[in-house]
């Protein structure tokens, strides 16, 4: 699969068709389906008709124009059903996301709906009802959750830009497993309207893509405000894509303990003390900074917990299906009180104020992706340097306390050895997503980061 851009440019030298370009994408999705079950279903009849009105339209100055996108199951998209994954849940929307218009309305062509985590409450994407999705790079292994499948379909080709939630880490982590990009954005940055909740004060929705040029696209398509989302901030907006900036004088902090105690592999440890020593070789300021604040686990589970009690206690208390280990997390969820709720809250503005003084005197914030690279399908426990550990507690370590501060991040495979390669997370203060964009293509052109050209 060509990325977007190139997509767009061939389709405006009249190179090629969206039907030609949507069709690729639908053969690709189709055929692979059955080895990497990345789909929830497949939209070819809908796709081609629109693909179809595309061509005959002509109109090819959209930012997205016949650009194919894989959609997780779990944002609106009218007339087609949402399952959250789940094998009680099935709505069939009126009305799109706002996402989904706004992408439309750029020129893309929904082709899929991708498989996850069921309800986006978890990290493998090992989903009871749907089955796994399985990591293009090893098929014996996750391709991390919850947004799995939006994950999967871009590191297979099937298409060059997917969308999911990251909630605790669920666009970052299979972003990472699968070798590609994921951007989680400021909490605010993307409207939540149509999307179902796990929780709310932390849910947001991001791309992910095979280059940041396509992640960045994607990014600017999306967000802004909308006034029908309660969490949507009236913010402005600074594009990417200037000049590329220049590291010297840029200030980054590597925070301990959080990456001391963290639970990685060696392969993980190794390829981010190298990219500290080549990211200071390119005039970055590197510094270590001591916070033992910011450090997890603190209330982050309660915090999240409580949250997908309110969305679920109905359906749980009547006794409907969740998969063993959804039912097990909401089984904790229903036994929270007021005061865990109280307590996490208290913490996590605390987590926020240490990140903001962080960013008082360093522009950027860097840590390892996940603390490992993969985890076998139907295993639960990975080998780190300090023993065998739950897979979430070594997925979710670097991402998920990022989602308490609000601000946003990226994620992206390392210029090393790994299929996947060990992945870097780099976390900017809130708003400055662009900022992320420009030096993700800055690493990329200087061979810090690596474009998987799918």
């Amino acid at each position: 699969m060509l990325s977007a851009a190139q997509i767009v440019a061939q389709l405006r030298r009249d190179e090629r068709t969206v039907r030609d370009t949507v069709q690729g994408s639908l053969i690709t999705t189709e055929g692979q389906q059955e080895r990497l079950n990345t789909t929830t279903l497949i939209d070819a009849e809908r796709a081609l008709l629109r693909a179809d009105e595309l061509d005959a339209a002509g109109d090819t100055t959209g930012p997205l124009a016949g650009v194919p996108i894989a959609l997780k199951d779990i944002i609106d998209h009218a007339g087609r059903p949402t399952t959250c994954g789940s094998k009680f849940y099935s709505s069939i929307p009126d009305r799109s996301a706002t996402v989904v218009d706004r992408l439309e309305a750029a020129g893309a062509v929904i082709v899929s709906r991708t498989n996850l985590h069921e309800f986006a409450y978890g990290f493998s994407s090992e989903n009871p009802w749907f089955g796994p999705v399985r990591n293009p790079l090893d098929t014996s292994t996750s391709a991390g959750g919850s947004s799995g499948g939006s994950a999967a379909a871009v590191a297979a080709g099937q298409v060059p830009i997917a969308i999911g939630t990251d909630t605790g880490g669920s666009v970052r982590v299979p972003a990472a497993l699968c070798g590609v990009y994921g951007l989680k954005v400021t909490h605010g940055r993307i409207p939540l309207t149509g999307v179902f909740p796990l929780a709310a004060s932390l849910d947001t929705v991001g791309p992910i893509a095979a280059t940041v040029g396509d992640l960045a696209v994607a990014y600017q398509v999306m967000s802004g405000h909308d006034p029908s989302d309660p969490w949507s901030a009236q913010r402005p907006q600074t594009s990417p894509g200037g000049a590329r900036p220049d590291l010297n004088g840029v200030r980054i902090a590597v925070p301990v303990p959080w990456i001391d105690d963290a639970p990685t592999s060696e392969a993980v440890a190794a390829a981010f003390a190298e990219a500290v020593t080549r990211l200071a070789a390119l005039g970055a300021t590197v510094e270590t900074v001591t916070d033992p604040v910011i450090s997890l686990p603190g209330h982050l589970v309660d915090l999240s917990a409580a949250e997908a009690a309110s969305v679920h206690r109905t359906w749980f208390e009547e006794g409907r299906e969740y998969g063993a280990d959804v039912h097990k997390r909401l089984e904790y969820a229903m036994g929270l009180g007021s005061d865990d709720y109280v307590a996490a809250h208290a913490w996590r503005s605390e987590i926020k104020r240490h990140f903001e003084q962080l960013f008082v005197a360093h522009d950027l914030i860097i840590t390892p992706a996940t603390g490992v690279t993969s985890k076998t399908i139907g295993e639960d426990m990975v080998p780190t340097i300090r023993g065998d550990v739950f897979y979430r507690s070594a997925l979710s370590y670097f991402t998920a306390l990022v989602n308490v501060a609000g601000c946003p991040a990226l994620v992206g495979p390392l210029a090393t050895e790994g299929n996947p390669p060990p992945a870097l997370q780099i976390v900017a203060p809130d708003w400055s997503e662009h900022r992320l964009l420009d030096v993700a293509a800055t690493l990329v052109e200087h061979g810090v980061m690596r474009d998987p050209q799918i």
